[in-house]
């Protein structure tokens, strides 16, 4: 109870910075607002911390909020949005704003260049999110993209995923972000990958992605990248093998290898000179 009231005060000391600039971020044009950004990238790139630029930065969101979606956040959601850099949970009921909330962390953290995710449980919620809020991260001259399709028949290709992948901003979903991960891990070389270093990212309905959906395992599968014709050929080869002469088993380890003279067995059957080369 009595660290929870300490970290309330200190989450209204960081909401009062903010606060502070409230009004002269509403007496900015529109054009001086939108060159915040690039102010903000300067001092990033001089040794500021996004900590010491969170006060101003949330208050240049709250106004492009205000601006652009007729939305001003409220104290609360501010203080979420506090709690949501830091890398902590922030528990908001369904209607109190939470794709708002999460404008201020996602801008903050898009400064660095490298990159700022929001991953939710469906497509519908990327798609919807991205396009009420893509409006106000393009007016402060950040890129966004959604990494999901409406139509998921029509899978996005590895040259669209990587332009997709260097945005800003990106909006997708836990399991698109799953395969495109394992995919990425499975690519032969480079000019097949896409991903870069991931960042930051905040997770939408976190219990649910987290624990719920972390039980349903993602897998990938494919046609055979083998002539179909070898496996009739190697089941007839194995069919002339003797255990212990050309192969041995190991029945512990469930092991299995050629001896020496089934090596030769198999390089005369296969018409090899080298089995293994």
């Amino acid at each position: 109870m009595i660290k929870n009231f300490f970290h309330i005060q200190r989450l209204k000391k960081i909401l009062a910075k903010v606060k502070s600039f409230e009004k002269e971020m509403a007496s900015l044009s529109d054009l001086e607002l939108q060159k915040k950004t690039d102010e903000f990238k300067k001092r990033l790139a001089n040794g500021e911390k996004l900590n010491q630029l969170l006060p101003e930065a949330y208050a240049v969101v709250r106004e492009a909020d205000k601006r652009i979606l007729g939305m001003f956040p409220y104290d609360v959601q501010v203080m979420g949005a506090i709690v949501l850099h830091e890398g902590n949970i922030a528990e908001m009921a369904t209607g109190e704003g939470k794709t708002l909330t999460a404008t201020m962390p996602l801008y903050l953290n898009a400064l660095s260049g490298q990159g700022a995710m929001l991953v939710t449980p469906n497509s519908y919620l990327a798609l919807r999110d991205a396009k009420e809020m893509g409006p106000v991260y393009r007016f402060l001259g950040l890129t966004i993209e959604t990494a999901v399709r409406a139509d998921e028949t029509k899978p996005l290709e590895t040259k669209e995923k990587r332009r997709i992948y260097q945005a800003d901003i990106l909006y997708t979903t836990n399991s698109a972000l799953g395969f495109d991960y394992l995919i990425e891990n499975l690519a032969e070389n480079k000019k097949n990958q896409f991903l870069r270093e991931f960042n930051y990212v905040i997770i939408d309905e976190i219990d649910s992605i987290l624990l719920d959906s972390a039980q349903t395992p993602l897998i990938i599968s494919g046609a055979p990248r083998v002539q179909s014709n070898f496996y009739d050929m190697m089941d007839t080869l194995v069919q002339t093998l003797y255990e212990d002469e050309d192969y041995c088993y190991d029945d512990e380890k469930n092991e299995v290898w050629l001896t020496q003279k089934g090596i030769r067995e198999a390089e005369s059957f296969l018409g090899l000179n080298h089995l293994f080369s």
